[in-house]
């Protein structure tokens, strides 16, 4: 990829009117990746009308013929997976092969997408005469306006990006300003499986309020998906009401980890540092809240500080490295205050804890993966999300206890429980109150999965069928034979 990224409005790269650049950083040295062009407004309203005009053309494209568009950007995502892995992680910092992972998992986000593609049925209801017909016909949304983070900078996109296209809508991207280059990566791979101009137009900028309010004032805008912040969130729900756009939010998590007695603790503590410290804690399903029995705590604290010990931190394109670089200093401040506020109020550090210094991490957004035990519901990183190598130790006596301390957050994205008792994993999956639940060590990830919180985590589903019917509406048709 070019190391100066230019915005992708209506089939054409182009840069803003008024020519500005911004900066983006490698977190593991610090140094300038590359520039990008700074879309404003301007570029915003561009995107716009260019998703707009595209749109006719794109809905009434032949399913086989979308999903053929889908699978050829898959396969394009699929043969660069080594570039533009390399890329991610020079702009996001996350070990190579978990940006190869990921980047792969794109590709198979489209896959599926495609599929749905070809089963976007329609209904036929039983009409209350014999002179009359209830049919419900699927159609698109319209434009789609897409907002997405940093910290799975190409997923991301595809998992909104895919199942809008399978929908026959058309869409404007806005990609963190951290992490342009991914996004991108995957426009140049919309260009290369030639998508009709317009269908799909991605406008970096570090001016992100500028651009959504373009968004949300635009008419032809029906339908806004965000993945970010809590605060943001609420931000554009309140503003989508003016125009009644129809809104998909994934927001913040503070993911519970309930241990029970009878749980197999080496299993159980392999699969908690999997999934803790996987992008450097740097996930909105990151375990936050590590609950074990207390008559097993000590044991299971053990072994998950020496698994944790074992992780190698290091610059993502290192060989060996498991733990790359915080996306940038203030993760890392955010993180050395949630164990400092621990430690202070009597939490005990069994691994980790520090900033590695010198060397290759002079520069860098570093931290050391850290178990900390005997964490209490008063601390810090009891209520805060962490987003960061953090795994804090807690105990509960009862199931009743822990189950109402799990569900006492304003959070319900993800949870985890590890039992081998069939009974108690039902019960206990039954009563989080979180969208999704993995039992002893299910994962997240699979594109067939409908993933999405509740409560204050959001609503929406992004994955499986469930994700593609969020860019439908349904036309509900009712005919009389005779009239």
């Amino acid at each position: 990829m070019s190391e100066s990224g230019r915005a992708y409005i209506d089939g054409t790269w182009c840069g803003p009117v008024d020519g500005g650049l911004f900066e983006v950083r490698d977190p593991a040295t610090g140094t300038v990746f590359g520039t990008v062009a700074d879309a404003g407004p301007a570029e915003a309203r561009a995107a716009v009308d260019a998703a707009a005009r595209a749109l006719p053309g794109w809905r009434g494209l032949p399913a086989p013929q979308r999903a053929d568009k889908l699978r050829a950007v898959a396969a394009v995502l699929t043969r660069r997976a080594d570039e533009i892995a390399r890329t991610m992680t020079r702009e996001q910092g996350k070990p190579l092969a978990e940006a190869r992972a990921e980047v792969l998992s794109g590709a198979e986000h489209m896959l599926w997408a495609a599929e749905e593609t070809r089963r976007l049925y329609g209904e036929t209801v039983p009409a209350s005469s014999t002179g009359s017909r209830i049919w419900l016909l699927p159609e698109p949304v319209g434009v789609v306006a897409a907002i997405t983070p940093w910290n799975f900078p190409l997923s991301m996109v595809t998992r909104k990006v895919g199942p809008a296209l399978a929908a026959g809508c058309t869409v404007v991207l806005k990609p963190s300003e951290l992490t342009p280059f991914s996004a991108l990566a995957f426009a140049e791979a919309c260009a290369e499986a030639e998508l009709p101009a317009g269908v799909v137009n991605i406008v970096p900028t570090t001016r992100p309020a500028e651009l959504t309010e373009v968004f949300m004032s635009a008419p032809q805008v029906r339908k806004v998906s965000f993945t970010g912040s809590t605060r943001v969130g609420k931000l554009l729900i309140k503003a989508s009401a003016d125009d009644v756009k129809r809104m998909s939010v994934e927001l913040g998590g503070h993911a519970p980890v309930l241990v029970f007695p009878d749980a197999d603790l080496a299993k159980a503590a392999a699969g908690v540092a999997r999934a803790k410290f996987y992008n450097a804690g740097q996930a909105c399903t990151s375990p936050n809240r590590i609950y074990v029995h207390a008559s097993v705590v000590e044991e299971f604290t053990e072994l998950l500080a020496a698994r944790t010990a074992e992780l190698p931190v290091g610059n993502g394109l290192a060989d060996g490295t498991r733990i790359g670089p915080l996306i940038n200093v203030a993760a890392v401040d955010k993180v050395t205050a949630h164990v400092t506020d621990a430690l202070d109020r009597g939490a005990k550090l069994r691994t980790g804890g520090d900033r590695p210094a010198g060397g290759a991490y002079a520069d860098g957004s570093f931290h050391t993966p850290t178990v900390l035990a005997g964490v209490t519901d008063e601390m810090v990183v009891s209520r805060d999300e962490t987003f960061g190598p953090l795994a804090p130790v807690l105990t509960f006596e009862s199931d009743e206890e822990v189950l109402a301390r799990a569900n006492a957050t304003s959070y319900g994205l993800a949870a985890y429980l590890w039992s081998r008792d069939l009974g108690r994993v039902i019960r206990t999956a039954e009563e989080l109150q979180f969208g999704m639940v993995s039992v002893n060590g299910g994962t997240f990830a699979p594109p067939q999965g409908p993933f999405g919180g509740v409560k204050g985590s959001g609503y929406g589903r992004e994955g499986g069928h469930h994700g593609v019917e969020h860019y439908l509406d349904y036309k509900y048709l009712a005919v009389e034979l005779d009239g």
